[in-house]
């Protein structure tokens, strides 16, 4: 296991910078001055306009800073174990405020358990882990019926699934049928065994990692599964800078496996997760701005290179994401570069090349890139 990152490190206390945005794929281009064709959609002016967010009274307001301020010590909590990964770390607190979860990808090594781990213990809730094997089914997710002798009947023990923060890694080398073992404990929050509807503890998120350089003995996540993740976060090798540091710590003695020893603690909580959840519910979007989430998932949808375009699903994801982006950059309204920062990692793993497409050497970002940079940015 490694700290490695690719991002720079953490601003000072004193000089508090926002987390950049969960990144790794391709950047938009500038806005393209030509419009969106014409599809029969009525014009901005005349648009419904989305429904008002509810206003947070002075006593949810300042819970809301307080818990804006907890939850962005997060990340320079989590320094103290991972160099950099400010943009990971970043969209692990998203997917939490938004109810959401989150596909970590990356080659071995780039700490995607040690992120998810300190994230964890920075936030003060549980985590467990879950190494995905072909031989491993539903039930050691899940939980399963077992018998008791002492009572002579049958009782439910919990899988690994029963946590706040499920680390479910390499998701990609297990069979269908166990990777579809957590649909329902991400869409529903419950899990069901032998009919009977299990809630999951709250809040609960599934941050799935896997390898895209190895693909023997792999099973790739369907579309369908994929859409349910939030947002795919790409960690990418690190500068030379962000590895060196990394060889310095573990010179000193830095063990990946003891984060106490790391020194890390618990920033936040529970409590300033739910006063996010509240915050960000608060957070208001224009009409034109909605406009231009619904016109950047069209866009995909009539794209060449794209067999399958971005769903509405996709489009309410951009939005929540766009939302949760806006208040932790200490906005009560969502601006077009909130939906252009998140848009990479809420929207590329719900597309899906052509063939003819693949063989061209087409990548899924730079299609992406094209149907954003073709949609008028609103002013």
């Amino acid at each position: 296991m490694s700290d490695t990152a690719d991002h720079s490190a953490p601003a000072a206390p004193d000089a508090p910078r926002q987390p950049p945005p969960p990144t790794g794929q391709p950047a938009y281009p500038a806005a393209h001055p030509s419009a969106y064709p014409p599809d029969g959609r009525p014009p901005p002016d005349r648009e419904p306009a989305p429904t008002p967010s509810p206003a947070l009274s002075p006593a949810a307001q300042q819970g809301s800073d307080r818990a804006r301020e907890a939850l962005l010590a997060v990340r320079r909590e989590v320094g103290k174990a991972v160099v950099g990964q400010d943009a990971a770390v970043s969209g692990v607190i998203i997917c939490l405020l938004v109810r959401g979860h989150v596909l970590l990808e990356g080659v071995p090594g780039v700490a995607k358990t040690l992120l998810v781990r300190a994230v964890a213990k920075a936030l003060a809730i549980d985590t467990k882990r879950v190494q995905f094997t072909p031989d491993l089914m539903p039930g050691d997710i899940t939980g399963s019926l077992v018998y008791d002798n002492t009572t002579s009947e049958f009782v439910f023990r919990e899988g690994p699934v029963f946590t706040n923060l499920l680390l479910a890694d390499e998701i990609n080398r297990t069979p269908p049928k166990t990777q579809a073992s957590l649909l329902e404990a991400m869409e529903e929050r419950q899990v069901s065994v032998d009919g009977t509807p299990r809630p999951l503890p709250q809040p609960f998120l599934v941050a799935a990692t896997q390898n895209p350089v190895e693909y023997e003995g792999t099973y790739p996540l369907p579309e369908a599964q994929l859409d349910r993740f939030l947002l795919k976060v790409v960690l990418p090798l690190p500068p030379r800078g962000d590895e060196l540091e990394v060889i310095r710590r573990h010179a000193s003695g830095f063990d990946p496996r003891d984060l106490d020893a790391a020194g890390l603690q618990a920033v936040a909580g529970p409590d300033d997760l739910a006063a996010g959840v509240e915050a960000v519910r608060a957070v208001t979007i224009a009409p034109e701005v909605a406009g231009y989430i619904v016109d950047i998932a069209r866009a995909t949808r009539s794209a060449p290179s794209l067999s399958l375009g971005v769903s509405p699903r996709g489009a309410t994801a951009l939005l929540a994401t766009s939302r949760a982006w806006a208040w932790m950059n200490g906005r009560t309204f969502v601006t077009p570069d909130d939906v252009k920062a998140l848009a990479h990692a809420t929207l590329s793993h719900r597309l899906s090349l052509r063939p003819e497409a693949e063989l061209e050497g087409v990548s899924v970002g730079s299609v992406l890139a094209s149907a954003i940079g073709s949609v008028p940015v609103p002013r």
